[in-house]
């Protein structure tokens, strides 16, 4: 062999091996800041033997670093934590589109993007929250704050605790009442809101229930793994708070309970887009899935899975009823909402 063909294999050989090498590493932009997903990631590692590499960041920052970086992104996954802003980054291009058979048999129709014209999905969810109204067992009774409309009645005026009314939480479930009230029901309902608060909106979930427990109000909303923490912990301090207050699903003699949604997309620019595939059906598996309730109080989202936390069943495990209009749609909704939250001043 020649010099000059010899060089030329070496480099086709060094080529073809960096390339593998580059194919076992997955990127991820997660805004899960959880520490019980670490478990979540070693194991598909283990799984694949695909390297994880990640990012972490809040929802928002995520989706500004997309379009920073463009084309140049080396994100591969983008794992958020709420509707809207799953529905925001389809709507600005950022992900790429999915055909998984995998992901189509696990995850439900209602917790996925509308498809495609090709059947391709923008975005999966993997895991829900149950939007909770908890309230002070003492002061409250439990019919007054059995849905999520009589947060707004005037029965409630000077009762109530809220974080931010933007935080996409509470943007998600504002789409979600609008859906089921209308443009004029649900603004009404949000000015009512306002006029019922105790306080300015501050903190996030963990400090709305604590709020109840200390007699700072007595009715607030929160999600039902920040109860569920509070529920499983061994602090004497937890276990009061969780003594003092009472819990709701709300709705449930009407739409039901508004849930919202944990879940990821292939980035619009991956570089490992079949190791992105692999990772986001590994999030289907019920080994992620099982994970996901019992490693940080979530309830599964793919058919199938069984649940065992002993927070989630005490809650009611997976008995009760839900509301079953499209996450999507709720995504969407949530940009006529910001600017009702603005005429209304909730903040």
């Amino acid at each position: 062999m020649t010099k000059r063909l010899l060089t030329l294999s070496l480099v086709t050989l060094l080529g073809t091996g960096l390339a593998s090498a580059q194919e076992q590493v997955v990127n991820i932009y997660s805004a899960r800041h959880y520490p019980s997903d670490a478990a979540l990631y070693s194991q598909f590692t283990q799984n694949t033997g695909i390297r994880i590499q990640r990012v972490d960041a809040d929802d928002a920052g995520i989706l500004a670093r997309l379009r920073a970086e463009g084309a140049a992104s080396p994100a591969d996954v983008i794992l958020l934590v709420d509707a809207a802003r799953l529905w925001r980054g389809e709507e600005e291009g950022l992900f790429q589109p999915v055909k998984s058979a995998t992901l189509d048999a696990a995850i439900p129709a209602q917790f996925r993007s509308q498809p495609g014209a090709n059947g391709a999905t923008a975005w999966f969810g993997f895991s829900t929250r149950a939007r909770l109204i908890v309230y002070d067992k003492i002061k409250v009774k439990k019919e007054d704050v059995d849905t999520y409309e009589e947060l707004g009645d005037t029965k409630n005026k000077g009762r109530l605790c809220l974080r931010s009314g933007s935080h996409p939480y509470n943007l998600s479930l504002f789409g979600a009442v609008l859906e089921h009230l209308g443009e004029q029901k649900t603004e009404a309902w949000l000015k009512g809101m306002v006029d019922n608060m105790a306080r300015p909106p501050k903190g996030g979930d963990t400090d709305q229930i604590r709020a109840v427990a200390s007699g700072e109000c007595a009715v607030a909303v929160t999600n039902s793994y920040y109860l569920a923490r509070l529920m499983r912990s061994s602090k004497p301090e937890d276990q009061a708070v969780v003594e003092r207050i009472g819990v709701v699903f709300p709705n449930q003699a009407s739409w039901g309970t508004h849930v919202n949604i944990a879940g990821g997309a292939v980035a619009r620019h991956a570089k490992h887009p079949a190791n992105a595939v692999k990772f986001l059906e590994y999030l289907a598996s019920a080994q992620a899935q099982e994970h996901f309730a019992n490693g940080n109080n979530e309830w599964p989202v793919a058919r199938g899975v069984q649940l065992d936390n002993p927070a989630l069943k005490a809650m009611g495990g997976t008995n009760f009823k839900s509301e079953t209009i499209p996450i999507s749609v709720v995504g969407k909704n949530s940009v006529k909402v910001q600017q009702m939250l603005d005429r209304a001043g909730l903040r």
